[in-house]
């Protein structure tokens, strides 16, 4: 079973490599968000991956808050979302041979995390994406996590909302490493569940609100793992195998 998981993890590990060069190749050709959105799709049909959704996208919605746990789940937010949406990742990946050229040809967003000047330039960014009509989608969390406890929350995505005043939407991805998990070198294809949480605007005077927000969404994450035989099974599979 192991060498077939492996054997699975590098035909799908191809498939996102290939999905990559789709985006840079036809970026120029069609209008963004397309490239992106059809590299996504090419991925999702090709490894044979499809999702459940519970809620509904929030039309007005100019923020997502997303924990992280797979290389899959901005594939799986580009299949799902009609939206341009603007990533802000690490700079660390934008200057990355090849990838960063994926990253940085639709006009995502670069964090230096280590810089004095990191914030100004994600307000800046942030509002050039927002005055471009595009959504500032973010993992809150700053990587993946390695179980089923959300990491802190990093302050970058309180610190834009609250400027700008926006309209945040929580979504919760379902133990997508259950699925593709780059260090394990495993993937098996399935059913990813996505949660789309209530939206809410940014309060600057609730000093408090991201913090909170983490928990409700490791509620979320809580109570979909108890109330889902399909998700207990991993669980209890993931825990004796730690």
């Amino acid at each position: 079973m192991k060498i077939f998981a492996h054997l699975s993890w590098l035909y799908a590990t191809t498939i996102i490599f290939i999905s990559l060069t789709l985006v840079i190749l036809t970026y120029w050709l069609l209008p963004r968000p397309y490239a992106r959105k059809i590299s996504a799709w090419f991925v999702r049909l090709c490894i044979f991956f499809s999702t459940e959704i519970e809620g509904e996208e929030d039309p007005a919605a100019q923020m997502y808050l997303i924990n992280h746990q797979s290389d899959l789940d901005i594939g799986i937010m580009e299949t799902i979302s009609k939206k341009d949406l603007s990533w802000v990742a690490k700079k660390e990946l934008f200057d990355l041979p090849f990838f960063g050229l994926v990253m940085s040809m639709p006009e995502d967003i670069p964090i230096e995390r280590q810089s004095k000047t990191s914030l100004l330039k994600l307000l800046k960014n942030s509002k050039d994406r927002l005055n471009k009509g595009r959504v500032i989608t973010m993992f809150p969390e700053g990587t993946r996590s390695k179980n089923f406890r959300m990491l802190p929350f990093k302050g970058g995505a309180k610190v834009v909302a609250d400027k700008y005043k926006l309209k945040v939407q929580p979504i919760v991805l379902m133990q997508t490493s259950k699925y593709y998990d780059i260090k394990r070198f495993y993937y098996k294809p399935g059913k990813i569940k996505v949660i789309f949480m209530d939206s809410f605007v940014a309060d600057k005077s609730d000093e408090n609100w991201l913090n909170n927000l983490r928990k409700k969404m490791q509620e979320v994450y809580d109570d979909e793992l108890a109330n889902n035989l399909r998700h207990r099974k991993w669980w209890f599979y993931r825990r004796s195998h730690s």
